[in-house]
């Protein structure tokens, strides 16, 4: 027995040293599928005409509300679930790989800008028979959570923007500079990028092994390709300042002031625009409020979404 026990270390000790990312893929997929089921969760793939969309939702009820949550450029759906699981017992939740993200399928010849992600989600939503729903996006996500307010205000009840992209900088944030000088951070074209873009993408991020940096690092370089199409697709197009104003849909925009990928300064230009929005800054947060204090923040949007 001794022995055996013996090899069975020796094993993982060597499996960790020569493929760190594969055990942290492993160990990132085994602790989603445990915390999803944990929450409420289940894991499923929806056909939307020309694409499978991944999606994590809780179970139906025609009773209740639906929330939708879309996450930013090269996130998954995981990044919402601890924020999400405040929201289970009153609301349906739904949280999809965008297209191109997670689990969802890629296509080169695809169209991601923000209306096009927009008509998908809408596309989506309709596959499921889900008629309106209150919307949370981040960063990505908050563009396309403000296209949909402004080509859907039909199919959406009330519009939350995360840290949102898709309006022109107020003042110049570190990701911004950095694409001035002809350097994109997001396109890891090894792991060791991978440590240099990490800590600009949130302040105060939840512990994460290194055996799980790994994985996450290996996918980028593994998908460099298609963030660089995605990139180009959405980043800087079809910018809604002068629509921001159209919007109707009650509005709650949340920022982390030590954002270092949007600076703090838009999101006063998002509350000026978005008729009587409402505004909440975190001086200690970067750009994801919803991973980096998720019961606080759900406590915020949960007061958000009751004033209704």
């Amino acid at each position: 027995m001794d022995i055996i026990v013996g090899v069975i270390v020796v094993t993982v000790i060597w499996l960790i040293w020569k493929k760190p990312a594969e055990i942290g893929g492993f160990l990132y997929h085994l602790n989603v599928a445990i915390e999803s089921m944990l929450y409420g969760f289940s894991s499923k793939r929806v056909h939307i005409t020309y694409a499978q969309v991944h999606m994590l939702s809780t179970r139906f009820d025609p009773k209740k509300q639906t929330i939708l949550m879309l996450h930013g450029f090269t996130a998954d759906n995981f990044v919402w679930l601890r924020f999400a699981r405040n929201f289970t017992s009153k609301y349906n939740v739904i949280i999809p790989d965008l297209l191109g993200h997670g689990n969802s399928d890629y296509n080169a010849d695809w169209s991601y800008n923000a209306k096009s992600q927009a008509d998908m989600v809408v596309k989506l939503l309709d596959e499921l028979k889900v008629e309106k729903v209150h919307v949370i996006g981040n960063s990505m996500g908050g563009f396309i959570t403000a296209q949909l307010a402004l080509d859907y205000p039909q199919r959406v009840f009330s519009a939350c923007y995360v840290d949102p992209a898709g309006i022109k900088p107020v003042t110049q944030s570190a990701l911004e500079s950095l694409l001035c000088d002809g350097c994109n951070p997001f396109l890891i074209l090894e792991r060791a990028d991978f440590a240099r873009l990490y800590p600009m993408t949130m302040h105060r991020s939840p512990w994460l092994p290194e055996i799980a940096k790994s994985y996450i690092a290996e996918r980028y370089v593994k998908r460099k390709t298609r963030y660089k199409h995605i990139f180009k697709e959405f980043f800087g197009k079809g910018l809604l300042d002068a629509r921001l104003s159209d919007i109707k849909t009650p509005s709650l925009i949340l920022w982390g002031a030590k954002d270092q990928l949007i600076h703090v300064d838009n999101a006063y230009k998002w509350q000026s625009l978005i008729p009587n929005a409402k505004l909440k800054v975190w001086e200690d947060i970067g750009h994801m409020p919803m991973l980096e204090i998720p019961r606080v923040s759900a406590e915020v949007y949960k007061d958000f979404l009751n004033s209704l």
